[in-house]
């Protein structure tokens, strides 16, 4: 018994050589040779048991058979066009982010409104996870991913360094006295202890912190939580201060010493390396690094900008 429907190269072939009444033409638009759309007619021929050309000198006409096909070929052929067309169109419009929890809510949500103003032809879809996404499985456009980089069959941009130092609430803070020093936090209550970030801040110190799996605190595993937390003064957070600025500059927050220390992590930007990625993720990867330099800079002005007396 015959296939309900014949090959769809011998379709499209067929279609383009009925519109052209030509081979050679045909095989331009298809980047086929004449034999190659010769070949592929004659396929369909057999399948449909019938001829559906006659050959002339300077190309070839269409039988009854042939004319009678031609239409429904033509049809069938822009529906699909279109219907390819739509769900490009419709993934264009959509693009899928996953982002580690603490960038997503610290950083990215606060300001993913300025990109749909930028774009507003394009919507976006978060998902806040820390497990790595399997590309090929996931419908996911691209990452935001923390660690050293490295990931093999990805596309990777390293957007800033991990870079971290103890917080606290004001109240909280007022119990280390007037000239505290970095061994003083460790008599009070410290938030997520087995964070081994506490163990590299205290080291950078010249601080033996010893054991702190030993010291009771709360497990809340994400830093907008950990931040939370030291601002109802339930304990010293270990926190990024670029994610915290607003926080400190209201006082909600205490930044009780200037050292800063870095695991060697760092951020990154992520997507398959193949195929190139879509314009979306070109343009959310250039309005990215684009903030962040914004504010790489302003904060490096604000840092040099002398103290103005009585402030």
């Amino acid at each position: 018994m015959a296939s309900a429907l014949p090959p769809l190269s011998t379709i499209r072939v067929f279609e383009a050589a009925a519109r052209h009444l030509n081979f050679t033409a045909a095989g331009e638009e298809l980047a086929m040779t004449q034999a190659a759309v010769s070949y592929q007619i004659r396929l369909l021929e057999e399948w449909a048991e019938t001829r559906l050309f006659t050959r002339q000198a300077r190309g070839v006409e269409l039988t009854e058979a042939g004319a009678r096909l031609a239409p429904f070929t033509a049809r069938a052929l822009a529906e699909l066009r279109e219907g390819f067309a739509t769900l490009k169109e419709s993934q264009e419009e959509i693009l899928s982010i996953s982002a580690v929890a603490t960038f997503a809510t610290t950083w990215l949500v606060p300001r993913l409104g300025f990109f749909q103003l930028a774009h507003p032809q394009i919507a976006v879809r978060l998902e806040t996870t820390n497990r790595a996404v399997d590309f090929p499985r996931e419908a996911i456009d691209l990452g935001i991913r923390a660690g050293h980089g490295n990931w093999p069959g990805l596309a990777q941009h390293k957007l800033r360094d991990m870079v971290f130092a103890p917080m606290l609430s004001p109240s909280l803070a007022a119990r280390l006295g007037p000239d505290p020093s970095p061994a003083d936090l460790l008599k009070l209550p410290l938030i997520e202890p087995v964070d081994p970030w506490w163990q590299d801040w205290f080291a950078a110190a010249g601080i033996d912190a010893g054991d702190l799996a030993e010291k009771p605190g709360l497990q809340l595993l994400t830093q907008y939580l950990a931040a939370r937390a030291a601002m109802a003064g339930q304990g010293v957070a270990i926190l990024e201060p670029a994610f915290f600025a607003e926080e400190i500059a209201s006082g909600r927050l205490v930044q009780p010493f200037a050292l800063t220390a870095s695991s060697g992590w760092s951020y990154f930007l992520v997507y398959p390396q193949t195929p190139p990625p879509p314009r979306k993720v070109r343009l959310f990867e250039a309005w990215l690094k684009e903030r962040l330099s914004e504010e790489a800079k302003t904060a490096r002005l604000n840092a040099a900008a002398p103290a103005i007396p009585g402030g």
